[in-house]
């Protein structure tokens, strides 16, 4: 049989697409090997590997004439995915694999030049499209079958070795699908570090509770040696684990990226993300030939933390502006585009000037004009962090624990998602503002002085409209008045100093 076809999946952003792998092979003519379908390098230096790799699992492999294309020809194909069913290809040309039950599954797997199976990106993904497309399953390395038997209704194939699938596919090897039990349920509190360790700082840990429980954009500006490190490293304690589809979306954008720990299924906990401030625009948005997701997709449903804030690129700082408004990163490319989910909390710090301590209005004026209004107005709690007194220090009775925030925090979302689904309060829109959160006469003429006092925009309008919403909720309260409309002012903070 001089023709064969498989097929397997390219990944598009974190999303697979069905590849159809269709072989043509020839014992006569001058030898050569062709792959056509925008092969990168990764799929044209293959040929020969998986030649060694059908060789060294004993079937034999002389084919002079050899073309290869991966359909369709319009998307770039990247990666070793394809190895293994452009080998099955092979092998049910030469007739080592009989019969059609390949046509049943979606296959891929990197192969090594003895036949070995190495684990690939984008399982889930894989999984999905498996479904989508009513296939019966798929074959894949056994290193990623944990990830892909998340998706219901399909069959998980795990293999090891190249001879593991041609026996399972002439019927000669019985694998049973994966059925393993796959954890989803988050395991209590394993951090080994608490907010009880913080002395002093109690306003700022009710900024913090605050930030977390209604997952608003943070900024802690202090001088150095005052606790802003310390307690940015503590804010994974007190978020809620992720939700059955959150954690879908995350371990999806992971499983693409080719981070996903060996052996897990799902990620439970939220993804925290502490680029340094060299990292390129590509590194922290996403980019690329071939476009993958940055920091940004990778804190989906989590923390980006971005320590040292004004030391950051500007240019780099402002590609921020897209996915903090909108929840996306969106990379265009003359072949098209790619859109990666990026609803991502983000904490930042910064000291209040160059040297540390601000004292010189000139000098910290200067040192602030590095971050530009338009970012700084998408940031909606700005809470300065304080050297903290001896008498604090000195004090043996620790402050608020992680426990207490952490209940406060999980409280404040599961009234949320009463009131209004899976939105948390940062992203409400002005309607739905006006509806959860109606101001009385008091409350609206003191945000109206605020307005007139500090200039702020039509966005930091609904911003502090936002943090007041969850104010309320953090004190029990169904309607805003105006003390929470002035604390949420008072988060202001860079509005009103410049």
């Amino acid at each position: 049989m001089p023709l064969a076809q498989v097929d397997s999946y390219v990944l598009t952003g974190i999303d697979a697409l069905r590849c159809e792998v269709e072989v043509d092979v020839s014992h006569r003519g001058n030898e050569k090997q062709v792959i056509t379908g925008l092969p990168q390098a990764a799929v044209r230096e293959s040929i020969e590997r998986i030649r060694r790799a059908i060789n060294n699992s004993g079937h034999p492999f002389h084919a002079h004439r050899l073309l290869i294309h991966l359909a369709p020809a319009s998307v770039k194909k990247d990666g070793p995915a394809l190895d293994l069913p452009i080998a099955v290809g092979l092998l049910r040309t030469t007739g080592s694999i009989h019969g059609d039950r390949h046509c049943d599954y979606l296959i891929a797997g990197e192969l090594a030049l003895d036949g070995r199976l190495r684990p690939i990106r984008g399982g889930l993904a894989m999984a999905m499209l498996a479904a989508e497309l009513g296939k019966a399953g798929v074959i894949l390395p056994i290193d990623n079958v944990r990830e892909a038997s998340i998706v219901e209704g399909i069959d998980v194939i795990g293999v090891g070795h190249l001879q593991q699938a041609v026996g399972f596919l002439n019927g000669q090897d019985l694998i049973e699908p994966f059925n393993g039990e796959v954890e989803v349920e988050a395991k209590p509190n394993r951090h080994p570090i608490d907010f009880a360790d913080v002395k002093g700082q109690e306003s700022v840990k009710r900024a913090l509770t605050i930030a977390c429980a209604g997952s608003h954009n943070v900024l802690l500006i202090g001088p150095p040696g005052t606790g802003k490190s310390m307690l940015s490293k503590r804010i994974p304690t007190i978020l809620p684990p992720l939700t059955r589809a959150e954690s879908l979306e995350t371990t999806r954008i992971y499983s693409a990226t080719g981070l996903l720990d060996h052996g897990v299924a799902l990620l439970t906990e939220r993804p925290v993300r502490t680029p340094h401030h060299s990292a390129t625009a590509q590194a922290l948005v996403g980019g690329g030939s071939i476009p993958r997701p940055g920091e940004c997709s990778l804190a989906h449903h989590g923390v980006l933390f971005l320590d040292e804030l004004p030391e950051f690129s500007r240019s780099v700082l402002e590609m921020l502006r897209q996915p903090m408004e909108d929840g996306v990163v969106t990379i265009a490319r003359v072949h098209g585009s790619q859109r990666f989910p990026a609803e991502f909390m983000l904490v930042a710090a910064m000291n209040p000037s160059q040297d540390g301590h601000g004292k010189d209005a000139k000098s910290a004026a200067k040192y602030m004009d590095r971050l530009s209004g338009p970012l700084l107005d998408r940031i909606d709690i700005h809470v300065e962090v304080p050297a903290v007194p001896h008498e604090e220090l000195a004090k043996r009775k620790p402050g608020t624990d992680s426990a207490t925030m952490r209940e406060n925090v999980q409280r404040v979302r599961d009234v949320q998602a009463q009131r209004q689904g899976d939105l948390p309060n940062a992203r409400l829109t002005g309607r739905q503002l006006d509806e959860l959160a109606p101001l009385d006469d008091t409350a609206a003429l003191m945000l109206k002085q605020a307005m007139d006092d500090m200039g702020l925009s039509a966005r930091a309008y609904d911003k502090v409209r936002r943090v007041a919403r969850t104010i309320a909720d953090v004190d029990g309260n169904q309607d805003v008045t105006a003390d929470h409309i002035a604390e949420a002012v008072q988060f202001r903070l860079l509005d009103r100093r410049f």
